[in-house]
């Protein structure tokens, strides 16, 4: 295999996983909105700011590209091209798994708050905890990228 090609495998794990993570998450919450907004229509605000929290892990993703993106000539060594493709591995389950589990804390932050409950700053709280993770990926992508070179 090229070594450009496994780079660009790693890129695409990297945005594209990055991405469905966050489809997935944001989804979750919006199908909570959907069953909240029966009971509370007034917090829309409120459920909007929840289901926007699962967001973040597609946006890590462009970041990551970013970090990767000068790395990416042609005549690039298999060892870079062995490092993007392991970020891309490490970032993508990452941010698919946090920004899922963060859409399911979220969707019940949103259905809580549709009940009645004053929950809207706990729901804050606990929903930053599977984002360390994503977090913690996109750091290791640079550290990683910190033992390459052009």
């Amino acid at each position: 295999m090229e070594p450009i090609l496994l780079a660009y495998i790693g890129v695409a794990l990297i945005v594209g996983v990055s991405g469905v993570g966050s489809v997935y998450g944001v989804t979750i919450c919006g199908n909570a909105v959907v069953g909240a907004m029966k009971k509370n229509p007034d917090m829309l605000g409120t459920y909007i700011a929840l289901s926007a929290l699962p967001s973040s892990q597609g946006l890590y993703g462009f970041v990551g590209y970013y970090m990767m993106q000068s790395f990416l000539v042609p005549d690039i060594s298999m060892y870079n091209a062995s490092c993007i493709f392991a970020s891309g591995i490490i970032m993508a389950l990452a941010c698919l798994f946090s920004s899922i589990r963060q859409g399911q804390v979220c969707a019940t932050g949103i259905a809580a708050v549709g009940s009645g409950h004053n929950v809207f700053g706990p729901t804050m709280v606990m929903a930053v905890f599977p984002e360390l993770y994503a977090i913690l990926g996109l750091l290791v992508l640079i550290l990683i990228s910190g033992t390459m070179t052009v």
